[in-house]
């Protein structure tokens, strides 16, 4: 049986994971630039979900869709897809190619036209290598015990962290000149994501001492509550890179309790602070146009953005309700005419990055910080 994964750009971590995964259970995919027989897989998001849609429907051959849109609206993608993977992939997709090659029903995880089952296992990282022959960034942590009301993080992966061992990091992390980490708060590594282990942490990056590490850069961020002077002290004394991304999403302590970000606009300005005295390049991501973001609340997060570019980066984001989340039924609120202005102008000062006014823009032309 041939098996195909449709090549996305977007899509090509998960595309290294899964390859590798697939790869332990005797199944190998082979990419294509459409679908192709027998079977071809796809990784969809909610931005690019649509762009694929008829793409599969009209295929003429056995199709699998997987990805977080996939996974929190299994039932409309199953409307157009053969089998949709629900959730997380290494053990589900190889256990789905299995069944279709001896023409058994679909195992837990996988929904159908006929129905879903839910998984009953969770995956352990050094159960499934990051990567094989298609190399992809190395995982380090998946899950995130917080609820921010816009993520589908937690909704995907759970709210129990999960982590590779420093063992299984280090031996793929040699495969490459310069590492780098997905995780979805890399200061929280060896812990329950609440209470760090920096020692963790340090353990691990002085294993890979000698090499050309970022850490809490993209693909794997940090949150600003675990910006501290000891977490700064591994960076600058054990890493190569000079930014460190993080996430204030508002200006506002009211917009930040109902979205449940779990830290405070005082522990923004505390991690901007302590990134400058330790000679790294602040990258704050931001959202605007909250759909319970007031006037005041929206120009308290421009201020915010003001003072972050003083001496870094702002990354902004136009809110963009996601399925399966708890606010997946909202609807943005309108810029001011304020912000638009002092979006624009910081931006021609190249002081901020991102799209505030059209998602994809956003999402196909966002490039790493490193």
């Amino acid at each position: 049986m041939r098996v195909y994964w449709r090549y996305i750009p977007q899509a090509r971590n998960t595309l290294a994971a899964l390859a590798a995964a697939c790869e332990v259970h005797g199944y190998e995919l082979d990419v294509a630039d459409g679908p192709r027989p027998d079977v071809t897989i796809y990784s969809l998001n909610s931005i690019n979900e649509r762009v694929y849609r008829d793409e599969i429907a009209g295929a003429d051959c056995i199709t699998i869709v997987g990805g977080p849109h996939a996974s929190a609206c299994y039932r409309e993608v199953a409307e157009y897809a053969d089998y949709v993977v629900v959730g997380e992939g290494e053990y589900t997709l190889p256990a789905l190619l299995a069944a279709i090659e001896d023409g058994r029903n679909a195992p837990p995880g996988v929904a159908t036209s006929a129905g879903y089952t839910p998984a009953q296992h969770t995956v352990l990282l050094d159960g499934y290598p990051p990567f094989s022959r298609i190399k992809g960034f190395v995982e380090i942590t998946r899950g995130c015990p917080f609820s921010c009301g816009y993520c589908q993080t937690p909704r995907l992966f759970g709210r129990c962290m999960r982590h590779r061992s420093i063992d299984e990091i280090v031996r793929y992390a040699s495969r490459y000149r310069d590492i780098r980490f997905v995780a979805p708060n890399a200061f929280a590594y060896g812990s329950d994501g609440i209470h760090l282990r920096l020692d963790r942490v340090e353990r691990l990056l002085r294993q890979l001492d000698g090499r050309r590490v970022f850490f809490g850069t993209f693909p794997g961020e940090v949150r600003p509550e675990c910006v501290s002077r000891e977490s700064l002290e591994l960076v600058t004394g054990h890493c190569a890179n000079t930014r460190l991304h993080f996430g204030a999403q508002s200006g506002s302590d009211a917009v930040l309790r109902r979205l449940h970000r779990g830290h405070t606009v005082q522990d923004v300005l505390s991690a901007v602070d302590l990134c400058r005295e330790y000679g790294l390049v602040p990258v704050v991501d931001f959202i605007l146009g909250l759909p319970f973001e007031t006037d005041d609340d929206q120009r308290a997060t421009l201020d915010l953005v003001r003072e972050v570019t003083r001496a870094g980066k702002a990354h902004i984001h136009y809110f963009m309700p996601l399925p399966g989340t708890p606010l997946s039924n909202a609807r943005p609120r309108p810029l001011l005419p304020e912000t638009e202005s002092v979006l624009g102008k910081l931006a021609l000062d190249g002081r901020i990055t991102g799209s505030w006014m059209d998602h994809e823009i956003r999402f196909f032309r966002h490039t790493p910080h490193l």
